[in-house]
């Protein structure tokens, strides 16, 4: 069977491609609010884990390995396993990797959990592109993944916003910050 055909036949036509374009996106825009909140709330984990300068940044550089780490090993084993479910173990890898953060009760514990959210995290590229060329027809591949990769803008803009309820946001962002072990409910 000719390449084109091949490609031709995994994509799906009909409407509920759109659906699936539509929940990469909303994913897409979650890993971009969790992937923020170490920025946002900078001064009250530098205060929590007594950081300097250097300790954050270090925190910062195990996120960034574990991410080029994980853009590689996910590449692999979507290959092998698929977009849905490697997507899958890779939303419930940095969800959780997130929930962890916020239970964190030193800084080794709080950098393992951030790691974690850079392996999990890592397959969201990886596993939407696979999934786009799955579910759409070349021709309609470009706009699929301009609308599924709108989702780190939204993010990087809801993320901000959701950070503290003393400022008109959500307060989401107060879910990940540690208080001595325990989940910090505040906002």
């Amino acid at each position: 069977m000719p390449v084109q055909e091949a490609a031709t036949q995994h994509a799906r036509p009909g409407r509920y491609r759109w659906v699936i374009c539509g929940l990469l996106l909303a994913a897409m825009a979650i890993n971009y609010i969790q992937r923020q909140t170490i920025g946002l709330l900078k001064g009250p984990l530098q205060h929590e884990f007594l950081l300097d300068e250097i300790g954050y940044a270090n925190i910062v550089f195990w996120f960034q390995a574990a991410y080029a780490v994980g853009y590689v090993t996910f590449g692999r084993v979507l290959d092998r396993i698929g977009a849905r479910t490697g997507y899958a173990i890779a939303f419930l890898l940095w969800n959780l990797s997130h929930m962890a953060a916020g239970l964190a009760a030193n800084t080794v514990q709080f950098t393992l959990a951030r790691v974690g959210l850079g392996l999990g995290e890592s397959g969201a590229f990886p596993a939407s592109l696979k999934a786009i060329a799955d579910w759409f027809p070349q021709r309609e591949r470009a706009l699929a993944t301009g609308i599924f990769n709108a989702g780190t803008n939204l993010g990087a803009i809801i993320a901000p916003r959701a950070r503290s309820s003393d400022h008109g946001g959500l307060g989401l962002a107060g879910l990940v910050l540690p208080s001595r072990g325990r989940l910090a409910l505040s906002g």
